[in-house]
């Protein structure tokens, strides 16, 4: 499989270096969306990004907050590229995956 965020030339290779170079293109632009708000219950941290449902954490620190939020994100990927799945265009790019020969 081929893969690429924003240039065709991006992400070409094997395959754990496609996720591993998609990963970091798309983790950045998303974190960059990420929102944090403290739980009022427990005092711990909530992070999500809401371009991508269903990508969240909640974490004792804001530090391990964006950390688990990060990792959780990359699972994300790694799923979605696994799958096929739609990947939504954050910052105005897209992550496009396709099958080559």
């Amino acid at each position: 499989p081929a893969a690429w965020w924003g240039r065709p030339s991006a992400c070409r290779g094997s395959v754990s270096e496609i996720v591993e170079a998609c990963s970091l293109r798309i983790s950045a632009p998303a974190m960059r969306q990420a929102r944090y708000e403290i739980v009022e219950d427990d005092g711990s941290f909530y992070g999500d990004i809401p371009a991508i449902p269903g990508v969240w954490a909640n974490a004792k620190t804001l530090e391990a907050c964006r950390e688990e939020l990060e990792s959780v994100l990359e699972g994300w990927v790694l799923l979605s590229i696994a799958d096929h799945s739609p990947i939504p265009d954050i910052d105005g790019k897209r992550l496009e995956i396709r099958e080559v020969a």
